[in-house]
């Protein structure tokens, strides 16, 4: 193979449509674009969701809901969670270091919570981690305590 020999595969190249050469192409005269009109002329589109000046879908609906920009820096963890995370590591002492190495909250998580979902058998101490009340009965039932 030599660098002059090199060209594109069969189908991968083909020529430029040539609109407005005449009506033996088939693209004579209005070269396609019909008769008049905004689409037919040079330079003349509309924006996204242009209606004609009929007031667009996107400001007839009225506004609903918010996101919260923080929600994603905050994780809940469930007790059940926390049992399997305890039983397989044999860990007394969860912080948010470890159950960021454990994979039950994310990297960007600030603020973790404890939830009631499921059940906590063994003794866990939790430092720096929020619990609802049901889960701070739960835990402190199972002979753990919450920091």
């Amino acid at each position: 193979m030599e660098l002059n020999n090199i060209k594109p595969a069969d189908g991968a190249k083909h020529y430029k449509r040539r609109v407005g050469r005449g009506i033996g192409s088939g693209l004579g005269k209005t070269a396609g674009r019909g008769h008049k009109g905004q689409k037919s002329r040079a330079g003349g589109y509309h924006k996204v969701g242009f209606e004609g000046g009929q007031m667009p879908l996107q400001r007839r609906l009225p506004k609903r809901g918010f996101k919260s920009q923080t929600a994603k820096y905050n994780a809940e963890v469930s007790l059940a969670a926390l049992e399997r995370l305890v039983a397989s590591s044999k860990v007394a002492d969860v912080d948010m270091l470890t159950l960021k190495q454990a994979g039950l909250i994310g990297e960007m998580i600030k603020v973790v919570k404890i939830i009631k979902s499921g059940e906590l058998k063994t003794a866990v101490k939790l430092n720096g981690i929020g619990a609802t009340a049901g889960a701070k009965a739960a835990i402190e039932a199972a002979g753990g305590s919450v920091n």
